[in-house]
């Protein structure tokens, strides 16, 4: 499977360090922080990858705000809750569209029901997510100037495509 994702900066990856102490009882926490914009279920990557390059051509580099922590008590998938960083970004929300008017919602995960966020644990007690949520943090705000195009079997970026400034 690969997805479509935004690079986080640096700022972020700290920002998730320092929460470490908090995130400890999860069952996993994360080490890589990701921020999705659309999942693909396609396979065969060199057609994605210029569909998507066609797609996103002329789409407007955005910016985007990681606000708060929040979690899913239920999330539709895996390991439940969920605890993450909140990002509020129109942009993101914009491209979400897009594409998915371009290539169709996965349920339950995208269209309406998508959420941007960047997960930092999952799996454990829903308490523990409750406390890590009431910490308070100073907003990390950047500009999105490129999407990776992130393959999922090999766990790495396969592509970067970039949105004009």
């Amino acid at each position: 499977m690969y997805s479509l994702n935004v690079p986080v900066p640096g700022r972020v990856a700290r920002l998730a360090s320092d929460l470490f102490p908090y995130l400890a009882s999860f069952d996993r926490v994360r080490d890589r922080h990701t921020l999705v914009c659309k999942r693909f279920e396609a396979t065969d990557f060199d057609r994605l990858r210029e569909r998507l390059r066609q797609t996103l051509h002329g789409s407007p580099a955005f910016e985007a705000r990681v606000t708060g922590i929040d979690f899913f008590e239920h999330p539709p998938r895996g390991s439940a809750p969920v605890v993450y960083l909140t990002v509020e970004s129109p942009g993101l929300h914009a491209l979400h569209r897009e594409l998915v008017d371009e290539f169709g919602a996965i349920d339950g995960l995208e269209g309406d029901d998508y959420v941007p966020h960047i997960t930092l644990a999952r799996g454990g007690d829903v308490a523990d997510a409750r406390r890590v949520a009431s910490q308070e943090l100073d907003p990390i705000e950047w500009t999105v100037s490129n999407v990776d195009l992130y393959d999922g079997q090999f766990r790495e970026t396969a592509a970067t495509i970039s949105l004009p400034g």
